[in-house]
């Protein structure tokens, strides 16, 4: 092994996120942790976002994230591959939060479990948390079922906490103005970026080496300029894969530490590999058909007499091209003389007669009316009486039934059980009224919600 070799304990450059090979020299990174941790423990955030381009230590910063967290305080669901259904992506979430495969099926008995299961973490002084990598992969549909996942918390603070981590496509995403309502929802967003400088690529590649068991410098100053030259400018996966095949290299060679030539060899290797493979197409060379010189002075002969005279004739000189002549200009045309049309001669207007005036006729007195008596009062009939257990709902009216015992309950409960209650006494009425949800424009999450908000207000004491 070549870890043997150059006195380490183990593979110093592995491209996997483990964190016990995390170096602090990368400053971005540094900052998403931090800010993160500061999101879930102390921040009271819902939802928290991490971008960055491929290779530069999202999934790594995920795992720290992870390993600093007091796993005694929370429960935690982590989905690596988001690339599925809405329902599907609420089983895992759920199946990883329980310890057991989630066997519910439809969304509205998975929405119920999971507020359930939100009320009884709380009531074992534990908190939700959802770490989703690669959310790139998430669909817009499901972006906006996962904003409308968040309206699942209660009055005075946040049952969960969901921690997106994604690719720079993920954040034209959520930057998109027909997504500005889950953009606002963002307590935390932070970018990841390349290792600063090459000093900081030096600090990376030799803390590595000492944290894998090294005890000297394995790579020379001028290795590590072509380090960060073939890295892209300190793309930490680029900077891992270079080096180790480095070792690897001087291993085989017996080499005692790892100059800038053997990097410069490992980096254009690379180079050629992703370039474009286009071969080369070498003519093919046709065999010439072997003919003799008799065959050659006939074939000549025969075509000398075939061709007229003039046809033999050497350096003849072409004819000369034809005179140029101008066409004659064409000839000019006198427009017609203009005739003025003859003037327009307006009849006179007819003469004014006035017709006579009318007789004046005086018209007859108005006849005395009596006024009518007057109507009786109209009397208006009493308002229907009121119905408590009547609601409107996405446009229809439903039926909600709350148990006698049920309010008697809450009447001495805290708001929190209260909206405990609330929360099953709405699932079983969505179900109780599948016309709700019958339209497949419609989100059950918001129908359920809307049901939740009207039973809190008959809850109140």
């Amino acid at each position: 092994m070549y870890t043997d070799y150059w006195g380490l304990k183990k593979p110093p450059f592995d491209n996997v996120p483990d964190p016990s090979m995390y170096v602090e020299s990368h400053a971005s990174v540094e900052n998403t942790i931090a800010e993160t941790l500061f999101a879930i423990e102390e921040g009271n955030e819902c939802l928290t976002v991490i971008v960055g381009d491929v290779g530069l230590g999202k999934t790594l910063s995920l795992r720290m994230i992870l390993d600093s967290l007091d796993h005694e305080k929370y429960k935690i669901a982590f989905v690596t591959n988001p690339d599925m259904s809405f329902v599907q992506l609420l089983k895992e979430i759920i199946g990883q939060l329980t310890g057991k495969q989630c066997e519910r099926r439809g969304k509205i008995d998975l929405l119920e479990t999971f507020n359930k299961l939100l009320f009884e973490t709380i009531d074992e002084g534990k908190k939700v948390l959802i770490f989703i990598d690669e959310a790139n992969a998430i669909s817009p549909a499901n972006l906006e079922s996962l904003r409308l996942l968040t309206n699942m918390q209660d009055d005075t603070r946040n049952l969960f906490t969901i921690v997106l981590a994604g690719q720079m496509e993920l954040a034209s995403r959520l930057e998109h103005p027909k997504r500005a309502n889950l953009f606002q929802r963002i307590g935390t967003y932070n970018r990841i970026d390349k290792i600063e400088s090459e000093e900081l690529v030096k600090n990376y590649v030799e803390t590595r080496v000492k944290l894998a068991g090294g005890t000297r410098s394995l790579f020379s100053d001028d290795a590590i300029h072509w380090l960060w030259e073939y890295s892209d400018h300190g793309v930490p996966r680029l900077v891992n894969k270079i080096a180790k095949l480095c070792l690897k290299a001087g291993e085989t060679n017996r080499f005692d530490v790892i100059s800038g030539d053997v990097v410069k060899q490992i980096g254009e290797r690379f180079e050629k590999l992703t370039g474009p493979a286009i071969q080369k197409r070498k003519s093919r060379e046709r065999p010439t058909p072997q003919v003799s010189r008799e065959e050659i002075v006939t074939e000549k002969e025969k075509k000398k007499k075939a061709q007229p005279k003039e046809a033999r004739a050497e350096h003849v000189a072409p004819p000369p091209p034809p005179p140029v002549v101008e066409p004659p200009p064409p000839p000019v045309v006198e427009p017609p003389p203009v005739v003025e049309p003859p003037p327009v001669v307006e009849p006179p207007p007819p003469p004014v007669v006035e017709p006579p005036p009318p007789p004046v006729v005086e018209p007859p007195p108005p006849p005395v009316v009596e006024p009518p008596p007057p109507p009786p009062p109209v009397v208006e009939p009493p308002p229907p009486p009121d119905e408590p257990d009547v609601a409107t709902i996405a446009g229809f009216k439903i039926k909600i039934d709350i148990p006698p015992h049920v309010l008697e309950q809450t009447q001495s409960a805290n708001t929190e059980h209260r909206r405990k209650i609330a929360g099953v006494l709405a699932a079983q009425t969505l179900e109780k009224n599948p016309q709700l949800t019958a339209s497949p424009s419609v989100d059950p999450v918001s129908i359920w919600s809307e049901i939740l908000n009207v039973i809190m207000k008959r809850l109140e004491p």
